[in-house]
Formats: structure tokens, sequence, C-alpha cells
């Protein structure tokens, strides 16, 4: 599997992702990820920290975890012992990415990071990054960091929903900070015909998966995957739904096969 640089850092990440949200497939469909090279992320409002953890195992040193801390638990007394608590679950001592899952208005967030540069110092977590932050909440955050950078923002991309594009995403690559996107697959509409408003933007991905072997699913991830500084994590129960995601890497479409996606999807998208 291809991988992509963690921010600014000197770490790579597997461009595919094992996302956990309302998983529900046991062990073994995360094993098989993890066997094709695949990192996993989690969080503690998910509820799957304990079953990554058992699906990780011995792998733990070859395996890339990355998990999320609840907005309620962004102060600082409180966000050092969410961190315990995922790292028993887990079934670690050392977190490779912790994410503070929403932003947090109540808090202080120079209070937050300092919690995770301080969870960093005691080798608790390796990297910091955010998820559903916009590019003002970022920049904030990016203020108040004294020691360490944010490496990472998870955000909804998919060929269905590009609002990122217009401002965050640029910023992120501006900035070397590595786009995550859930939710690729747009939660199966993708595959979905009756989710289409308009049959071209079906048609059209269609016939860039004829000409290149792959499954519509595929395509639509690798289109993610076509943006630079951009990973994702698309959610499986099942083992053989695992192997065709982690599939999506390893190869490139055309710059046209691009574009008649970005087109396309720019039309199905846009308000009617």
């Amino acid at each position: 599997m291809e991988s992509k640089s963690l921010g600014k850092t000197n770490l790579t990440i597997p461009e595919i992702g094992l996302g956990t949200s309302r998983y529900r497939g046991g062990v073994e469909p995360l094993r098989k990820g993890i066997r094709l090279g695949a990192f996993i992320d989690t969080a503690e409002m998910y509820g799957t920290e304990d079953v990554v953890g058992a699906a990780v195992g011995n792998s733990r040193d070859s395996t890339i975890i990355a998990t999320k801390v609840l907005p309620r638990n962004l102060r600082y007394s409180d966000l050092i012992l969410a961190a315990e608590r995922s790292l028993r679950l887990l079934q670690t001592d050392y977190i490779d990415l912790y994410q503070l899952h929403y932003p947090n208005s109540s808090v202080p967030i120079a209070e937050t990071m300092g919690a995770m540069e301080d969870l960093v110092d005691q080798g608790k977590v390796r990297f910091i990054g955010v998820s559903n932050y916009s590019a003002a909440q970022l920049a904030e955050a990016m203020e108040v960091i004294t020691r360490y950078e944010i490496v990472s923002n998870q955000v909804q991309y998919s060929l269905t929903h590009r609002n990122v594009e217009r401002d965050l995403l640029p910023f992120c690559q501006q900035h070397q900070i590595t786009v995550i996107a859930h939710t690729p697959l747009d939660r199966g509409g993708l595959v979905a015909k009756s989710f289409f408003r308009r049959r071209q933007a079906l048609d059209t991905l269609q016939k860039v998966a004829n000409e290149i072997g792959k499954t519509i699913s595929q395509v639509a991830l690798n289109w993610c995957l076509s943006r630079p500084s951009v990973v994702v994590i698309p959610k499986s129960d099942k083992a053989s739904r695992v192997v065709e995601n982690c599939e999506a890497s390893g190869w490139s479409m055309t710059p046209q096969q691009v574009r008649s996606l970005d087109e396309a999807f720019d039309q199905e998208t846009r308000p009617q």
C-alpha cells in the first residue's frame, strides 16, 4: 500500500485507513486490513477502541493507531484522564495520532493544546491532530501550540461532499497538514443509484471504473487520494470490502479521468 507523509513529520501514513464509527465487524476485518498495511482510526465516541486493541494485538509495532477525544473532555485534567482510558482500551502504551474530535468553544484552546503537548512529552502520544475543524479554528489552534505541530485534520470529504475544497483543503495543503477524509464513500451513497439527482455523475464514475478495471468504490477512494496530502478512512464490517477498499491504493487515474469526475460531481453537488 502507498503512503503519504503525516504532516511535516518524518512518519509516513498509509493512504488507506480503517474507519470504525458504527463498526460491528469484530476483529477479523480489521486484522485483514492491518495485514494489507492499513492504519486504524477509532475514537472515544465510537466505543470501538477495545476491538481495535484486540485486533492490533501483536502487530502493534507495525500498525498506526489514531483515536480521538470527546469535546466534553478538552479541559486539561479531563483530557489526560481520557487519554489514559483510551490507552487501556487500546491495550497500548502510546497513541500514534491523538485527535480532538470536535472543537469546544467553552474550553480555551490553549488549555487543551497544553494537555496534548504534555501527553507527547510523556511519551503517551506521538503526534497531535484535530477533527472537524474549520480553517479558522485550525489557525487558532496552531497559534497556541508551542512545542509541537498539528499534523492532521479529519473532515468529511468525498466526490459528493466537497465543501472543504473552498478554503480548508488549500489551507491544510499550504501548511503541510494531512487531511484524513472520513465518510469517503458517503455511507454507501456513492454506489447507490437512487442517491443521484442526475444520472451523469454515476455514469461517469462507472465509465472510469470500467476503463481502469476497478470498482466504483475504488475509483471514488482513489479520487480522494489524487489530492495532495489526503488519505481516506472508509469503514466496512466485511473483510471482503476491507480488501476492496485497501486496493484503492497503489495506482493512479489519468489526469483526464480525474477531471471528468471533478466536472461530473461538481454538477452533481451544485445546488439545484
